[in-house]
């Protein structure tokens, strides 16, 4: 594990939208980059700790804050009330305005080379579309609850997905259909729910979270460096 250098920065897209974006990276010359993609809450503590470990890697991970669209320096928790005020963002911010900023965010974590994404709920599924419409070198998905309208889309850069087999929101068809569109990827279930990598939550499970992010970190040694 390396030394971290984190900081906030600022991010242009391609419409002139500006929004803020959470770095993190490791103090010598990273491997590589990686675009961190937040849950419905922003990006808060949990998020950042998931760069910061990335960074101690040996990455360079940019975070971008999607919903300043909509409302700047979102952070929220996971109660109940926090989880009804994520979808009430989430629902307005369309997907071609956060795949504009995650254009911008990966043009900014290219700085470090090859650029992967790996995304958390619905980053998860932006992750996937990372995969099918921007030059990602890879892309992990945990837990993507919106992927089937898109299945069928061409992924241009391998794919490793995590699921949880007790998911309430993401029910094991989905995944069947998902590994049926898609069956050059990497689809793993495990015996977990919804944020079974999410500390902060209580339904972390951590022998998946252990094992998903072992797969996780070989994949990206695999592809990004």
């Amino acid at each position: 594990m390396s030394e971290t250098m984190t900081q906030w920065i600022e991010l242009t897209a391609a419409d002139g939208h500006k929004f803020d974006a959470y770095t993190a990276g490791p103090a010598g010359k990273p491997k590589g980059g990686l675009v961190v993609i937040q849950e419905i809450f922003g990006v808060n503590s949990h998020i950042r700790s998931v760069c910061d470990g990335f960074a101690a890697e040996g990455y360079l991970c940019v975070s971008p804050a999607l919903f300043d669209r909509t409302e700047r320096k979102v952070e929220l928790g996971y109660d109940e009330a926090s989880v009804a005020r994520g979808r009430e963002l989430r629902a307005k911010v369309a997907w071609e305005q956060v795949m504009q900023d995650m254009a911008a965010a990966m043009e900014a974590a290219s700085a470090a080379g090859k650029v992967g994404s790996v995304g958390y709920c619905w980053g998860g599924s932006i992750s996937f579309l990372c995969a099918t419409r921007l030059p990602v070198q890879a892309a992990v998905v945990y837990y993507g609850g919106q992927i089937v309208p898109f299945k069928d889309e061409t992924a241009n850069a391998p794919l490793l997905m995590h699921f949880g087999e007790a998911d309430s929101g993401i029910p094991l068809t989905d995944v069947e259909q998902i590994k049926q569109a898609q069956p050059q990827a990497k689809v793993h279930v495990y015996p977990a729910g919804h944020g079974f990598n999410c500390d902060q939550r209580g339904s972390f499970e951590p022998t998946s979270a252990r094992i998903a992010r072992e797969r996780t970190m070989d994949f990206f040694r695999q592809h990004i460096g």
